[in-house]
């Protein structure tokens, strides 16, 4: 609880500032994201299982609520009421996508995809703080656009804002190499009174400003059928960004401490966390990376972490609101920035192209989040790891098979010296499972070397990368056994799965199953004990 407790309160300092921003993003007051995030944080507890998930508005959802707001009618009040449908919707999307157990699918999201995915994340996070940091209003969807305006906008930059921001971050980082200490809280308070002394927004710094701490009654807005059908048009693009958001952060944050995670629970308690961000007229929440980043770097131990953060939060507006209204924005911006420092390290990717696998995958979510953004660079980066995939599929290999030694192992000849194919037959496996893009290729690579090969009319097949086959697949192999008797050649099967076995007892026209063993050395057994077509023909 020790450490939950200073994470929590390291998480809130972190909060603050975030709530704040995003909410000026939105175009909504900066207290409809701080209930979103007490609320998300306490209705995630409830259900969700990731110790380090901060159930919170994020920026990626404030973009987007704020292009959805500006295409409605009617004053920042009237925004704020379309702004709690739209997130009451999506927290009952969430919840019937967990009914329906739709979570399986996030297994199509590779590891490669989520450490490209992160990386990219902080990055782009990053960079959009650093017009607050230096004090200049630069505003660009792109962020490699906003990177060069706010390099134009360098003779405008607030010197005061720009040395307390820096002063922030290196006080920040340094504190980092001690766990124990509350940095970000620290730093707050410490910017809170160096505003207050040296009287910082007189000098250019902008500051947090008043915030209204009256908490709305909860109520569901009333809306016309053509409100309703435009919301609705942005309820799937907004929810699926955040659970591309969550999902990522959740998963990468997971993997990188062996905790498990399961994807239809973690949809339920978005959907909680949602409506109850919906009965405090919050903003959407969801699991953003920087606050996830900062409750591992404070050393969350478990869940406890967001209920105290969530308190820790409270506890700031209740008692110091008179305080936050004095909190430079330098200072929240250099906060932000120093939790994400740590995701920055590129050792998961190095190790990806040091292993040859999948590192154009990450590369490829890494680039797509930084050009696209966030939701469509995911979609990109998933869209080519189930194409790698794919392509793995319907391109594999098959190996000739050999003996070790006096052993019943065989193996492919190719990779081991020591194993001996057999001189009277021939064994063959496929690399991957046989199915509708593939099976007709390898078993005709199969039946041209076989005929080629006068010498050896015995030749096994091993099935052991296939559980199961596609009608495609059963008919290729029919055909493929009638083609090797046509040809004098006699053909068992080995290594047969149940599945496969139940497929070929169903066809009526082979004799296959009974010419279908576990295992490969009984297959070897089976086929020299039976006379081959040749031999009955003589």
């Amino acid at each position: 609880m020790r450490s939950d407790l200073i994470a929590g309160l390291s998480v809130a300092g972190l909060m603050l500032p975030e709530a704040v921003a995003y909410a000026q993003i939105a175009g909504l007051p900066p207290q409809s994201a701080i209930f979103a995030g007490i609320a998300g944080c306490l209705g995630y507890a409830l259900v969700g299982h990731s110790r380090f998930a901060i159930l919170s508005p994020t920026s990626s959802s404030a973009t987007i609520l704020a292009a959805t707001l500006a295409s409605m009618p009617g004053t920042i009040a009237t925004r704020a009421v379309f702004a709690t449908a739209l997130v009451g919707m999506i927290g009952m999307l969430f919840l019937l996508a967990a009914v329906l157990r739709l979570g399986a699918f996030t297994g199509f999201i590779s590891r490669p995809v989520l450490r490209g995915f992160a990386f990219g994340l902080a990055i782009t996070i990053i960079i959009r703080q650093l017009p607050i940091l230096v004090g200049t209003p630069v505003h660009e969807p792109n962020i490699f656009r906003l990177g060069a305006a706010l390099v134009a906008s360098a003779p405008h930059w607030r010197p005061a804002s720009v040395g307390i921001g820096c002063l922030a971050l290196a006080i920040l980082l340094l504190i980092r190499r001690y766990p124990v200490v509350p940095g970000a809280f620290l730093v707050l308070a410490a910017g809170v009174m160096a505003s207050w002394f040296f009287d910082l927004p007189q000098q250019g710094v902008a500051t947090v400003g008043a915030i209204d701490t009256a908490l709305p009654w909860p109520r569901w807005p009333l809306l016309d059928r053509a409100q309703f059908t435009l919301l609705l048009q942005f309820t799937l693009p907004l929810g699926m960004i955040l659970f591309a958001e969550s999902w990522g952060t959740i998963r990468a944050l997971a993997l990188r401490h062996g905790d498990r995670v399961d994807a239809t629970r973690e949809l339920g308690a978005l959907g909680i966390a949602n409506l109850a961000s919906a009965l405090v007229q919050g903003m959407p929440v969801g699991a953003g990376f920087s606050a996830g980043a900062a409750s591992e770097a404070a050393g969350a131990a478990t869940r406890a972490t967001g209920v105290m953060a969530a308190v820790g939060l409270a506890m700031l507006i209740a008692f110091g609101t008179p305080l936050i209204a004095w909190l430079p924005q330098p200072v929240l911006a250099a906060v932000v920035i120093a939790a994400l420092a740590h995701a920055l390290d590129p050792a998961p990717l190095v190790r990806l192209w040091r292993l040859g696998r999948d590192h154009y995958i990450a590369l490829a979510a890494t680039i797509g989040v930084l050009v696209l953004g966030v939701l469509n660079g995911m979609l990109v980066a998933i869209a080519l790891s189930l194409a790698a995939l794919i392509h793995r599929l319907a391109t594999p290999r098959v190996v000739r098979l050999g003996r070790l030694g006096d052993s019943h192992d065989y193996v492919d000849v190719a990779r081991h010296v020591d194993a001996v194919a057999p001189s009277d037959l021939a064994i063959w496996r496929p690399t991957e499972p046989l199915f509708f893009a593939n099976a007709e290729r390898m078993l005709a690579f199969v039946a041209k070397n076989a005929i080629g090969d006068p010498a050896s009319r015995r030749l096994i097949i091993s099935l052991e990368e296939s559980f199961d086959l596609d009608s495609t697949a059963l008919d290729a192999l029919i055909e493929f056994d009638g083609l090797m008797r046509a040809n004098h050649i006699s053909v068992q099967l080995a290594r047969v799965h149940d599945k496969v076995r139940d497929l070929l007892l169903a066809v009526k026209e082979t004799d296959l199953p009974s010419r279908s063993s576990y295992s490969v050395d009984d297959a070897v057994t089976a086929l020299r004990q039976r006379p081959s077509h040749a031999e009955k023909i003589s």
